[in-house]
């Protein structure tokens, strides 16, 4: 017979290294999600700045929002992959897909600088920080 008190130190560490590396995902992943919303007004100044200052906010709004519109497709889609490849790869694909759009969001030009296509860049990088987020 398998002692089952010898087991338990080991599936316990195992469990805890699993709930911190998740927890430390999750908050690195909500972390740039809380900051869009707290500079909603600075982007909708720089992205959106080709329209008034009440719908520029809202747009920044929409593009805030879109991240969350795709949240259940990345979780079917991760969650298919990790079932085939593995739990552990497919976090840290999630991770660097969220943490290459963050990324390139800080370097995104402005509408002043690229006109209209600052703004779509920026929904195409939130939709993939949403994708990222949903995995």
């Amino acid at each position: 017979m398998i002692n089952a008190e010898a087991a338990m130190p080991i599936t316990r560490q195992s469990e805890r290294k699993v709930i911190l590396a998740s927890s430390l995902g999750t908050v690195f992943e909500w972390y740039d999600f809380y900051l869009y919303g707290l500079l909603a007004t600075v982007i909708s100044a720089q992205f959106f700045s080709g329209v008034n200052e009440t719908t520029g906010f809202i747009f920044a709004l929409a593009a805030f929002a879109a991240g969350f519109a795709v949240r259940p497709f990345g979780a079917l889609f991760f969650g298919r992959i990790g079932d085939l490849v593995g739990r552990k790869n497919t976090f840290l694909v999630t991770m660097g897909l969220m943490g290459a759009s963050t990324f390139l969001v800080g370097v995104l030009p402005s509408y002043a600088s690229i006109g209209v296509a600052a703004p779509i860049l920026l929904v195409v990088l939130r939709l993939l920080q949403g994708l990222a987020l949903g995995g």
